[in-house]
């Protein structure tokens, strides 16, 4: 069968049953492969749909703009459909996201900017925030708002849902994760007025808020960093219709990460890292709540390909310094600044229109060679060094007068107290420059870690 376009492929992937990593007596569990769609996850399914939404209602024009905040799936979603009809984009990503995910998004020639995942979700740094901003500030843009934009969970309920019970009618659980709430709430909604007697259950990361406020109806505890990608929340989007789902479950980092690897070398599933949330999730659950279910089917989705998560979850270098894979043996961030804080300079920050002449005065004020640059948001953009600007200065591409920004490197990469000395390491001898940031205190910086702070270190262990 021959078809008009890449768009019309989407859909209708395939239900394979698990056999090796759930062994144990438990109910038969069944993952529905949504990493073969022709982008790669499950956000393929709402790329399209939003914007055909979107254009039905008069709020996307010919040649228009396509502004989205997304961890990177939903971005490939709507740059595919944008590629079919001609719109350009513009995407949001925190910080914690893969580096596969933000190639991809630029493979498709859309801008791409990067925001820090340590802040509230109105923190005007927040990528929802800065989302909505470009959004406002670019002529005949549009912002999909996948979060709060209903199409998103009606496009799981008139395609996804059905398609499901099509497939699998004797279905007696559905697990999903729970992010934006398209896929849980939408499936979930068609589920429950078609068969109710199956059970809907949303797996949610250990750090969001969205487990306590299911159970509890109210948000006593700020939501924390966690590695997973993909799902969990800062906040309640519109999407969430709780009234369809039945339970909830919580999982971890490591185990979520693990189970990422297991699909893979022990079932030949190429699946991202909250398929392996979804996966542990529903295991967890059966287990916990019907540990005799072994005569039970149930359906998991796994949302996206293994190849976004090539740096992370299968790389062992990256896992080791997680700590998924062993002890860090050099210590933590937290050691370093501890062991070098009488060698440290107190803590300075160029805006990025500042003159050349203010920073090299402040430079030599301060006795210090390098200066991490902001812009007008307190953002951290990049770091510039003594080196940088007498190069530029001799080469006579600057003045004294221009503004710094020209010159900032932005071959920086965000770090916690909490990680360890190896992931320094290597960020160092890579070129790239660590900022410590505190997760716990909405990514206040805490630090510059220069090559002296880390040979000072390493220098003076026992």
């Amino acid at each position: 069968m021959v078809y008009e376009n890449v768009l019309k492929v989407i859909g209708n992937t395939p239900i394979i049953r698990l056999n090796r990593v759930t062994q144990g007596g438990l109910a038969q569990f069944f993952v529905k492969l949504e990493f073969m769609n022709p982008g790669g996850s499950i956000k393929d399914r709402i790329g399209w749909w939003m914007i055909e939404d979107a254009e039905k209602k008069g709020m996307l024009q010919p040649g228009g703009t396509i502004v989205e905040g997304t961890s990177g799936n939903t971005g490939v979603g709507l740059a595919l459909a944008a590629a079919i009809k001609g719109y350009k984009c513009i995407f949001v990503l925190p910080d914690k996201m893969s580096t596969e995910k933000i190639r991809n998004l630029r493979a498709f020639g859309a801008k791409v900017v990067v925001t820090p995942t340590a802040v509230e979700p109105d923190d005007p740094r927040s990528y929802y925030q800065v989302s909505r901003r470009l959004a406002r500030e670019t002529p005949n843009a549009f912002y999909i708002n996948q979060y709060d934009n209903l199409s998103n969970r009606e496009a799981h309920y008139k395609m996804t849902g059905p398609e499901i019970l099509t497939q699998m009618p004797d279905i007696d659980v559905f697990v999903a994760g729970i992010g934006t709430g398209g896929t849980i709430c939408g499936v979930g909604k068609y589920i429950k007025e078609n068969k109710p007697s199956c059970q809907v259950v949303a797996v949610d990361p250990v750090g969001s808020i969205v487990y306590e406020y299911f159970k509890t109806g109210k948000l006593r505890n700020a939501p924390k960093t966690y590695k997973i990608e993909g799902i969990g929340e800062d906040f309640i989007p519109k999407n969430y219709d709780f009234s369809v789902i039945d339970d909830m479950v919580q999982v971890e980092d490591m185990e979520s990460f693990l189970m990422t690897r297991d699909l893979l070398t022990k079932e030949g599933l190429y699946s991202g890292i909250s398929s392996g949330s979804a996966v542990v999730g529903a295991m967890k659950w059966i287990r916990e709540q019907h540990p005799q279910w072994n005569d039970k089917n149930v359906l998991i989705v796994l949302p996206d390909s293994g190849s976004r998560y090539l740096s992370k979850a299968f790389n062992d270098d990256w896992m080791r310094e997680a700590g998924f894979l062993g002890k860090p043996s050099l210590g933590t961030v937290a050691d370093l600044l501890h062991m070098t804080t009488n060698t440290r300079h107190p803590i300075i920050i160029a805006n990025q229109s500042e003159k050349i002449s203010a920073v090299i005065e402040r430079m030599k004020e301060k006795d210090i060679s390098q200066l991490p640059v902001s812009d007008s948001e307190g953002w951290i953009k990049g770091v510039v060094t003594e080196g940088a600007i007498l190069a530029a200065l001799y080469e006579g591409k600057i003045k004294s007068g221009d503004p710094i920004e020209p010159l900032v490197d932005p071959s920086i990469e965000f770090v916690t107290p909490e990680d360890p000395v190896e992931k320094v390491s290597r960020l160092v001898t890579a070129g790239k420059t660590p900022l410590v940031t505190d997760p716990q205190k909405q990514g206040e910086f805490l630090a510059i870690i220069t090559k002296i702070d880390l040979l000072t270190y390493l220098g003076t262990r026992p």
